[in-house]
């Protein structure tokens, strides 16, 4: 193996740890999707976005001709259409039908891919802030909803 897969390895590594830190906030608040579940987002998402850089690398040793084009975005594009599967299945509705429950969590699992994709993107400082900015958001305001918005009327 060599060393550009190594350093692949790396990044979906990195995307793991850091959609596990927003798993295991998840975990933390019991909510539907978890650990292991963001771990497998975040580092989905990189593994992706990796395969299509060595696809492109491919496409343009192989093929000069302008017959072929790739564009990278239709993997991200894609990336986000099936991890919005999975979010839509952590919303449900409660049984009396008045709240939706699991919204959050299926925004952290959108985030958590995004979060992946840059860190395949080699963006690091931006993952490592961003990762930072979503745990701040679901500890801070999470415990500002709960001491000051009462359960009648909170809406996710």
């Amino acid at each position: 193996m060599g060393q550009e897969q190594w350093y692949a390895l790396g990044e979906i590594l990195l995307a793991m740890i850091l959609g596990g830190a927003i798993g295991f906030e998840r975990e933390v608040a019991d909510k539907p999707a978890g650990l292991r579940t963001h771990m497998l987002v975040g580092g989905s998402a990189a593994l992706l976005v990796v395969l299509g850089s060595f696809l492109l690398e491919t496409y343009n040793a192989r093929f000069t001709s302008e017959l072929i084009r790739a564009d990278p975005n239709r993997i991200i594009e894609a990336i986000i259409v099936g991890i919005s599967f999975i979010g839509a299945g952590t919303i449900f509705r409660s049984e009396k039908g008045d709240q939706v429950e699991g919204l959050t969590t299926a925004a952290s699992i959108l985030f958590t891919a995004g979060i992946g994709i840059t860190v395949a993107l080699r963006q690091l400082g931006i993952a490592l802030g961003g990762t930072v900015l979503l745990l701040a958001v679901m500890r801070i305001l999470g415990y500002v909803e709960h001491r000051f918005i009462s359960p009648t009327t909170k809406r996710e």
